[in-house]
Parts: structure tokens; sequence; C-alpha cells
């Protein structure tokens, strides 16, 4: 569930005075926004391809010409922006139509050209790559059906993962050697994440060349002992296909992790002993070429630990050693300097900051501090001894681009608007390329100097902009509430007839997840224009963003600890009862939705909050944590043995004779991620208490329900029609 599926940024940093009401502005027009508009490509927003940073000030971009059917990759430089030159065009490669995705070598000489992906879990996907030859234009094919293939750093090999083994491929011969037999599906795999791993620590690729091309250190993952999940997918043939895989729930065992050091030259693999540990969620070579760190975790994971293993011995020693009352998330802030010592970031003093270590462990400084949050590490100048990061020290709705000495020194605010702000930098760091948008203002990417000049605006989105003044929107207005004892961030979008004097009925949304954000003045897309079609059919809705939620500091965000969704759940039903007490809202007529996190929240506030909320739709939603998986679950709550009314005590299948209210419950059988047996358990308690509700089953999809013609069309259309019936009663 990491990444889960929405992702916002919340209104103000923890400490900051409250602000009342802040308002956003639309110029607003007389069209009607409909279902068709937000789903037929009406209001598409104008994107930059994702660039990838070369070697000095330039940097290319995968191009696609649809005329031509062909595929380029172009070279382009900051300090214009114009194009130098194009490296490849596969229209000018035998046999390889189009390709998909491209890797450079150290050197920027060749590339990992890849096709005909075929894609596994959220982020894993095999396909088809060859290796090409910038100078020669010589391409060879270096595997079919192989995963994560990377050069080594001498330009030499490629190393890649195929059938749960590791493989190297030496360009000069073409002679692939196989450097582990033992995978084999749903038993073990060499070099490739398992399903938990992937989707809760967020990578894919679980081995690593060592700088000298001389090792590569891999994670190898035993998951015979790992319970086994299956899912039948419909497909368009006779009888289902069943999906099977390696799924550890909570309180289930693991796959078994060992880190090892396979030699080049000597064609041996040696296991490392890290002592004791449940998870090894990074690996990452220092720039001493014999030296590799590799994260630990407890399985409370509230014990992190960074080993130094060194390549010649095999043996590693303890390097930092860091703990939590609660959990510790992991990052991919790990950044060695040209001394060794390396950046690290950390909520040790109650707040994500950046600090500064030398290699033997100790502290050197504590780079940032203060009673705000670090969102994003960019990257060190080595030459300026400058740090560059994102930060929320402008209000926690907002984002903002910042440089800061290494000693902690001249702190400079680099963005320029208030709103969100993300950057891109040239790998010397000499420029960013800023993408800007807030609450109004869809996104804008802009060319920057290091220093905070901008240079030149890339892609503003103005004829989105204008496009939306012909529609009625709505403007987002911003607030906090103070619930049990917390100043909650909120926004609120009201029709723009909006008449005090009348009533309207009120629909929540929320995620609600540990360290979520949804409160944010930042570019939303289509959720925004359902909302707002929704309030211009004559409803308010709101998002609160309550206990457990992020960048508000580790206490507010861990206060949720062994009691998911309790606390999260009293606030949402309390900001329901404070908001009915306004004039306008119409307390016979509240409802309140969610995706994933935020369908456990919707069905638990309609049970539990029964007295307020009305109506309620739970879209893929986790029904019982004991059906989700161990690294998720396990940081928030522990294991259900240690804590099974942590468990059970906010999982509503154990009081849906609660339900009064009207109830839509939407689930896709091909969810690998929330499987849809938490609706199936939630139904049969339903059906044990007798209580009516309705349901959408949408065969095959996945979490996200978006696969295959019109799906969230039709998905949106059904959520509308309940909405229009139960609460809007059209």
């Amino acid at each position: 569930m990491r990444n889960l599926l929405f992702i916002s940024i919340l209104l103000f940093s923890f400490g900051c005075p409250k602000i009342n009401s802040q308002k956003t502005n639309f110029t607003t027009g007389a069209k009607n926004i409909s279902l068709e508009n937000i789903w037929d490509g009406t209001f598409s927003t104008q994107r930059m391809n994702a660039l990838n940073s070369m070697n000095g000030d330039f940097y290319s971009l995968l191009n696609f010409d649809r005329t031509n059917n062909s595929t380029t990759i172009d070279v382009y430089s900051y300090q214009t922006l114009e194009k130098v030159k194009t490296l490849v065009n596969s229209k000018d490669i035998a046999g390889l139509a189009r390709f998909s995705s491209y890797r450079f070598n150290n050197d920027e000489t060749k590339l990992i050209l890849g096709t005909n992906f075929e894609k596994i879990y959220r982020r894993s996907f095999k396909g088809t790559f060859y290796a090409y030859d910038i100078a020669s234009k010589k391409v060879s094919l270096i595997g079919e059906n192989i995963q994560e293939p990377v050069f080594s750093p001498d330009n030499k090999k490629v190393a890649y993962a195929k059938d749960n083994n590791i493989f190297i491929k030496n360009l000069g011969t073409n002679k692939v050697t196989q450097i582990t037999n033992d995978g084999k599906k749903n038993q073990v795999i060499n070099g490739i994440t398992d399903w938990v791993y992937e989707e809760e620590f967020g990578f894919v690729r679980a081995f690593e060349w060592s700088n000298d091309s001389q090792n590569i250190a891999f994670l190898r993952f035993n998951e015979s002992q790992v319970p086994t999940f299956s899912m039948d997918m419909v497909g368009n043939q006779n009888y289902p296909k069943q999906q099977v895989f390696k799924y550890p729930k909570a309180g289930e065992k693991n796959a078994m992790v060992t880190l090892h050091l396979y030699g080049v030259s000597s064609k041996s693999i040696r296991q490392i002993e890290l002592g004791a540990y449940e998870y090894i969620p990074r690996i990452k070579w220092s720039n001493d070429a014999d030296v590799l760190v590799a994260t630990t975790l407890n399985r409370h994971q509230n014990n992190l630990k960074l080993h130094k293993v060194n390549a010649i011995k095999a043996s590693a020693s303890l390097l930092l050693n860091e703990t939590d009352k609660a959990y510790i998330d992991i990052t991919d802030n790990l950044t060695f300097l040209n001394d060794n010592s390396f950046i690290w970031t950390s909520e040790k003093d109650g707040f994500n900051h950046i600090y500064h270590y030398d290699f033997s462990g100790k502290l050197i400084n504590q780079i940032t501090s203060g009673n705000w949050e670090v969102t994003n590490y960019y990257g060190f100048n080595k030459d300026k001894k400058i740090i560059y990061y994102q930060s929320v020290e402008n209000g926690s709705t907002n984002r903002g681009v910042y440089s800061i000495g290494l000693n902690g020194n001249n702190k400079k605010l680099l963005s320029n608007k208030e709103g969100t702000n993300t950057a891109s930098f040239s790998t010397n760091l000499n420029y960013f390329i800023n993408t800007y948008s807030s609450a109004v203002t869809p996104p804008i990417y802009a060319l920057y100097s290091a220093e905070g000049e901008m240079l030149k605006v890339i892609k503003d989105n103005v004829a989105l902009k204008e496009k939306l003044s012909e529609y009625k929107m709505s403007p987002k207005e911003f607030s906090t509430l103070e619930i049990n004892g917390n100043e909650l961030n909120m926004w609120m979008l009201k029709p723009v007839d909006f008449d005090e004097n009348k009533k309207y009925p009120l629909f929540m949304f929320q995620y609600s997840g540990p360290g979520s954000q949804q409160v944010a003045n930042r570019w939303n897309g289509s959720n925004d224009y359902w909302h707002n079609m929704l309030a211009q059919k004559g409803m308010i809705v709101v998002c609160v963003d309550g206990r457990g939620t992020g960048f508000k500091g580790s206490d507010f965000k861990k206060s949720t600890y062994l009691n998911l969704v309790k606390y999260e759940t009293e606030d949402q039903i309390a900001a329901a009862k404070k908001l009915a007490e306004r004039s306008y809202i119409d307390t016979e007529n509240i409802g309140i939705w969610g995706w994933s996190f935020g369908g456990h929240m919707s069905t638990n506030s309609l049970l539990k909050g029964n007295d307020i909320f009305t109506t309620a739709i739970a879209v893929a939603p986790v029904t019982s944590w004991r059906f989700y998986d161990t690294v998720y679950t396990e940081r928030f709550l522990r294991t259900p043995q240690e804590n099974p009314g942590g468990y059970d005590d906010n999982s509503p299948v154990n009081y849906a004779d609660k339900l009064e209210g009207n109830y839509l419950l939407v689930h896709g059988t091909g969810d690998d991620n929330v499987h849809v047996q938490n609706s199936y358990r939630m139904i049969n308690s339903l059906i044990e208490a007798n209580k009516q509700f309705d349901m959408f089953i949408v065969p095959d999809r996945t979490h996200g329900i978006y696969k295959g013609k019109n799906t969230r069309l039709n998905l949106y259309t059904k959520m509308t029609n309940f909405v229009e019936t139960h609460l809007i009663h059209k």
C-alpha cells in the first residue's frame, strides 16, 4: 500500500498559526462538467515526458513519432532547451519498430533499449532488450523476457534477471554467464524483489554492480514457506486462468531474504551475515568499490541498521543504528560524498530532516532543522558544497525547492510561487526544471538556474486554463477544523451559485492512510473535476486530513500506531458533525467516499458514524488488516498475534450490523494488492446481518480499476448515480 493510490499535500505545517479560510480562484464559465468531459480527454493536461539528466548540461527525452510509428532518443541543452542531436531513431534499426525505455552506460556511449513489455505487478515488467552502440550504430540482442538489465560500470557487460536467476552478458564476446541456478517460480528469486518488497519497499531490481565491476551484490528471496494466494482471471476464454503468487499476509511467514556477493573473476558466490533482521530493504555501494552498505529492519520496523560490508573479507560491521518508538520509513536518500561521508534523512528529532555523518557513523552535523519536514532530497553539489531539497517550510499545503550549505548555513528558497514546486536537477546540479502547480493552476514547467533564477517557461497549460474558463468550476476554500484537540487541514468546494441561506448535501472525500495527504495546494486532475461536477449538481464536497496523515511531524503521523483506522475514523465522524453545525449543511444527507485505505475509512465511518453519515462509497477497500500484507500492516499494527484488538476492533466485518445508511461497495477481481477477498468477506458479514447494500464487482481489474474500454467512465457513472439517488435525491 506504499503510495497506494492518491498522494497529495497537507494544508498547514505543524506549528503554523491558524488561518480560518483561504480561497483559491477560478474564472467560471457557463458550461456544466460532464463525466464524458472528465474521461474523454477534454481536460487533458500538457505534461513533459520523463527526462533523463545526462553528463554536463544536457538531458535526453524519449519521443514518439506517431506519423512514422517510430521512437527517438533526443538530447537537449539545459541552457537553451533546444534539441542538440538525435542519438537513435528506431526506424534506422532493422527489426525494432519502436522501443519504450532506455538506459545509458556511464560514459553515455551505449544504450539499453527496451520493448515488448509485459507487466507483472505495480512496478515490475519483463521485456525484450537490446544493447546499442551510439558511435557505430550497432545493435545486439541482450535477451527476451528478461528484467532490469543494467550496464557494468566498465561498460563491458550487462547484468539482468530472467526466470528468477541472474545473468551476465559480455558485450564483446556475446557470451552469457548464468550466475545463479536455484531460481524457481514461487520458491526462490535471485536479484528481483518478491511481491511485498516491490509493493511496500518500492523497488524491483535487487542487484547492484560494484564501482570497479568486480562484484555484484544481490538479494536472494527464499519464499518457499510464504503462503500462496491465487486469483481467477476470467478474460475472454472459456475457462478462467489462475494467477498464483506468494503473498505474506499479516502475521504469516515472510520470504527469507539473504545478501550475497558474486565475484566476476572468481565466479564464486559468498553469503554475507548481517546478524538478526527481518528485512533488507536497500543495498547500495559506497564510493569505495570494496564497501557495500546494506540496510536492515527488524520485523516491527522500529530498528533500522546500516551495515558496512567489506567485499574482500565478505564481512559486515555496523555503521548506523536508529530506533523509533513506533516505526521507521524507508527512503532512497542515502548519498555518499567524495570522502565517503554520507547524507541521511531521519525523523529522530520529531520531523524529517537532513543529517551528515562520517564513514564511521559519527554525526558531523544536522543540516536542516525546525518544526517542518524535508519532503525530497535532490542532491549535493560537491564543488559548491550545497545541498538541494524540497520542504514544507512555507506551509504544508505548499512545496518549495531550497538550497542550503553542507554546514547548515545560507539556506535559500529557489522556487518563487506558492503552491507545489518539484525539481528535476541536471546531473551537475547547475540547472533544474521546476514543475509548479496549485489548486487552480495546472502544471507549469520552467527552467531555473541552481541559484533560483527562472530562465524560461517550457510548458504552461494556458490552453487548458482557457478551456476550463468555459465551465463551472468552484474554488477550493482551504481552512482548518478543530477536531479532537487537533487543528485538521480541510478544503471545501461549494456550488458556483452557493447561497448560504439554502441547505446542501455534504459529501466528504478522504484517503487518511499513514503519512498520506489529500488537502493540497496543487493540481489534482480527474477527482477534482468529478468533485466540481458534483458541486455544480448542488452538493458541498469537503476533504479533511485527520490524525495519522503526513508532514505535521512524527508524533501526529504516528499517533494512530497500534490502532490503525480508530482515530482516523473518529476524526472523520467528528468533522462531519462539526460541519453539520453550519446552517447551510443538510444534516439529513451527509456522505463519505474513499478508495483503498480510504474505502476502509468510508466503510468504518458509515458504520461507526451511523448517527451522522447516511451514505458511503468504498472502492477496493481493506475490510480487515488480517487480509493485507506483512510489511505495510505490521509497520502500523505489529502482528495480529501481538495485537488482535488493533486488528479486530476496527474491522467493519465485525460490526456490519451497524449499517443504517446507503452503501456502495466496489472491487476489481484482479486486484493483487487489496484482494477482492476483503469485499467478499464484507458482503458475507452484511448478508449475515441481513443488511441491504449495493455492490459493483469489476472482472479482472486491478487495484486502480482502469484497464479496458470505458472502465473508469462506467465506474464514475455508477458512483455519480448512487450519489445523486441517495444524497441529492434526483
